[in-house]
């Protein structure tokens, strides 16, 4: 039997990139239209970011705990229990994150966003456009299909990414138990995609950390 100090990473793993690509584009596949939505909702945050009001702040949390929710229900116990069981307990993180936002955001209003002219900010901003942009782009330049890409707000990396990125505008520095999930998702997306040795997991790494580290820092 071999010593544990011999397996690697990608041993681990309890299916083939290709059967992780084709799960992405069944998933795309079956909720249609929703991708729409999900657009859409993109659109408001950044509408409600400009306005910076405390109505616009309770409506960002109302669609970041939507994106949690949603990607815990249908992505990780609907889909992808399919071939990872571990996708359950995943689910569960997702859902107490919509949960924790919920309680933060709208009980008691503790998420006041808002984008200022200071650099952190819009470091910030572009963070959450490398989740909205950037992901399924390097999922595309990485071999999937556009079928297959990540999506913001209906797939994990790039929710957990624009999550953080978001709450590095909280004012006067976002609550540091929003932000243990988030992290927790990207380590768990990073560590699957380099086990199937795809180059999107130096972004998600990466982009995990600037958010992480955007996000403890107190806003002037």
């Amino acid at each position: 039997m071999p010593e544990w100090w011999t397996y690697r990473l990608s041993d681990l793993l309890l299916f083939s990139p290709r059967t992780y690509y084709r799960m992405f584009e069944l998933y795309h596949q079956q909720i249609w239209p929703i991708q729409v939505v999900a657009i859409g909702s993109v659109v408001a945050i950044l509408v409600s970011l400009r306005r910076g009001a405390e109505w616009a702040a309770r409506t960002i949390a109302v669609l970041l705990a939507g994106w949690w929710l949603w990607v815990g229900i249908a992505f990780h116990l609907g889909r992808y229990s399919t071939i990872n069981w571990a996708a359950r307990y995943f689910a569960a993180l997702f859902v107490v994150q919509a949960v924790l936002l919920v309680w933060q955001g709208i009980v008691r209003g503790r998420l006041r966003m808002v984008i200022s002219r200071a650099r952190r900010d819009w470091m910030a901003v572009g963070l959450f456009a490398v989740a909205v942009i950037l992901e399924p782009v390097m999922s595309r330049l990485a071999g999937r299909t556009w079928a297959q890409a990540e999506l913001v707000g209906i797939t994990p990396d790039p929710t957990a990414i624009a999550t953080l990125a978001l709450l590095a505008l909280v004012t006067p520095r976002s609550p540091r138990l929003l932000l243990i999930i988030p992290v927790l998702s990207c380590v768990i997306g990073a560590a699957t995609l380099w086990a199937l040795g795809s180059a999107e997991a130096w972004m998600v790494i990466v982009a995990g950390i600037s958010g992480l580290m955007l996000a403890t820092r107190q806003r002037a």
